[in-house]
């Protein structure tokens, strides 16, 4: 793999941390100049404007190949699929989710509908990678039904009022992450800005309820150093 920082004046080290910033955490553009001013690098909002659209998607390519062996290995028994409307230029899209029984993201997908045909390009997107699972959790809505029928999906299908929290919840870091970045222009940035910071969340989510401080500690100084490890 040839260095992909290797016409860039900047070191790689400032460059993570700029797109770690980005993608991690409900800032701006702007905001992250400060915040990088405040340590004493000085580069310009559109520098780290450039760097995420250049390694975000390397970033991210890296961490999904790392985690498909323990995927793999552990297979996805239980999924959760939610969708939220989402404006693009004043136009309402669906952003479809699907994220196993440990809060994992498996598939972010943007559609203009959702309906039938919306419903079973994203499942069989999503199955395609992870295989079958032996329950899919989902909300009322019609679509899903109606595509797990064309697939003979319809016995694992579970519906319910609390059923499906951990999806809904996972909406929340995203949500959070479109008023700082003012709403999307396009579906394809979307659609890159929502497959990055999926990956990014599944590599420092260590389900904190479900560890001592301690070992919670350990995990994160763990998520970090891989991080810092990438496309080295």
């Amino acid at each position: 793999m040839k260095n992909p920082f290797r016409y860039y004046k900047t070191s790689p080290e400032i460059i993570r941390l700029a797109v770690l910033m980005y993608v991690r955490y409900p800032l701006s553009l702007r905001q992250i100049e400060d915040l990088l001013h405040e340590r004493g690098i000085n580069v310009s909002y559109e520098t780290v404007r450039t760097w995420w659209n250049r390694f975000g998607p390397v970033f991210a390519a890296e961490i999904r190949k790392a985690r498909s062996v323990s995927f793999h290995s552990s297979p996805q028994w239980r999924w959760h699929l939610d969708e939220v409307f989402v404006r693009i230029n004043g136009e309402v899209h669906y952003l479809w989710r699907a994220v196993d029984h440990e809060g994992e993201v498996l598939e972010a997908f943007v559609t203009k509908r959702r309906d039938r045909k919306a419903a079973l390009k994203f499942l069989k997107k999503a199955m395609k990678k992870y295989g079958n699972p032996k329950v899919i959790v989902t909300d009322k809505l019609c679509s899903y039904g109606a595509a797990m029928k064309v697939i003979s999906n319809e016995a694992r299908q579970e519906t319910g009022r609390w059923l499906n929290n951990r999806a809904e919840n996972s909406h929340q870091l995203f949500r959070r992450r479109e008023r700082a970045m003012i709403k999307f222009r396009s579906t394809k940035s979307l659609q890159k800005f929502i497959s990055i910071h999926s990956s990014v969340h599944n590599h420092f989510n260590h389900e904190r309820h479900l560890h001592s401080r301690k070992n919670f500690q350990l995990k994160c100084e763990a998520a970090l150093i891989e991080w810092r490890q990438l496309a080295v």
